[in-house]
């Protein structure tokens, strides 16, 4: 029987929205021994270095500190930063180093992106979340976003406080590809906007070629919507639901449940998808795509290409990373499923 995402309504509640805080599948079994830093880019062996030293503190329990260092204000023997963010292009390793250090700290720990940070921020609000993650050992942030200064001093805030309390930081940069290069202006950035932080981050710049394919994977022609039914209705686990029904339920969902709107779900299969030109409605197709990838759930897609679903004037617009990302994902996962049988 196929499934409607269009009809279901997940419950979620913070211990899910918390414990689903962990490295995506394709990132479970990276550790620091598997990283290969370039022979040519040495910033790609230091970066190594300084997250291995790192790590080797934060695989110790926390220290609580005193009532002393508080009123000194974290003040500590040592000169080490409580956050390091890593800055540089797709495809450098920055994702692989984030997680290997997840992977050796401590717990209670947390990894996720930018934009699912906000949305647990949304979800329990800021006192509950800063309450949630005080007693935290590290907190990973990968894919540090600032084209929404509300999200970015919102995120900025939760995170002074978490510093205070004693929480290690990391995060890595969203450059994109044909911004690489230009990684050290994201990093002024990230500092000048978290202006309360700036002083506890060590900023890691990594340089190297994009080991992917720069631009976008070639979208595959679209189905007929009775082929992409018919082929949703043939396999185990799949959904299936036309593209205005679907993107119409997001709106009416907190996109914390995305990932929990997908559960049990083995394929998605979308009918007559359509451009977009409304952002708030785009905005919420980025998360889903995001939640899709991490599962890597094959998609089938009718309708208009996937290259054509943001507007020219979205993809020059404020928002292009996100967008650009997602169409990324979409087509690899597009590719994926609609292989030739």
């Amino acid at each position: 029987m196929v499934i409607r995402l269009s009809e279901r309504w997940p419950d979620v509640s913070s211990e899910r929205l918390l414990s689903e805080c962990v490295p995506p599948p394709r990132f479970a079994d990276v550790r620091f021994s598997t990283y290969r830093p370039a022979p040519d880019e040495p910033s790609q062996a230091a970066a190594l270095a300084v997250l291995t030293e790192r790590a080797t503190v934060l695989a110790e329990p926390r220290q609580e500190p005193s009532l002393w260092s508080r009123l000194r204000g974290r003040g500590t023997p040592t000169t080490r930063k409580p956050g390091v963010y890593l800055d540089g292009g797709f495809g450098v390793g920055k994702t692989h180093l984030l997680a290997s250090l997840w992977h050796e700290a401590t717990g209670p720990k947390m990894y996720c992106t930018f934009v699912e940070l906000t949305n647990l921020v949304g979800a329990l609000g800021l006192r509950a979340a800063v309450e949630a993650l005080s007693s935290y050992r590290l907190i990973c942030i990968d894919e540090f976003e600032l084209d929404d200064p509300g999200d970015t001093m919102l995120i900025s805030r939760l995170l002074a406080q978490l510093v205070a309390a004693g929480v290690d930081l990391a995060a890595t940069s969203n450059t994109l590809p044909d911004k690489l290069g230009e990684g050290r202006f994201q990093a002024i950035d990230f500092l000048r906007e978290i202006q309360a932080l700036a002083a506890h981050f060590d900023v890691r710049r990594i340089d190297g070629p994009d080991y992917r394919h720069r631009g976008l994977p070639v979208a595959p022609d679209p189905w007929p919507d009775d082929k992409v039914d018919a082929t949703a209705a043939e396999r185990t686990n799949a959904s299936c639901d036309h593209f205005v029904d679907l993107h119409r339920h997001l709106a009416e969902l907190h996109p914390s449940k995305y990932g929990a709107l997908l559960d049990g779900v083995d394929t998605v299969a979308i009918t007559d998808i359509r451009p977009l030109t409304d952002e708030n409605v785009a905005l919420r197709l980025v998360v889903l795509a995001d939640r899709m990838y991490d599962r890597n759930l094959p998609l089938l897609a009718g309708g208009v290409p996937l290259d054509q679903l943001f507007s020219a004037d979205m993809l020059k617009g404020g928002y292009r990373k996100k967008y650009l990302r997602a169409l990324s994902r979409l087509i690899a996962l597009a590719n994926t499923g609609m292989q030739p049988t």
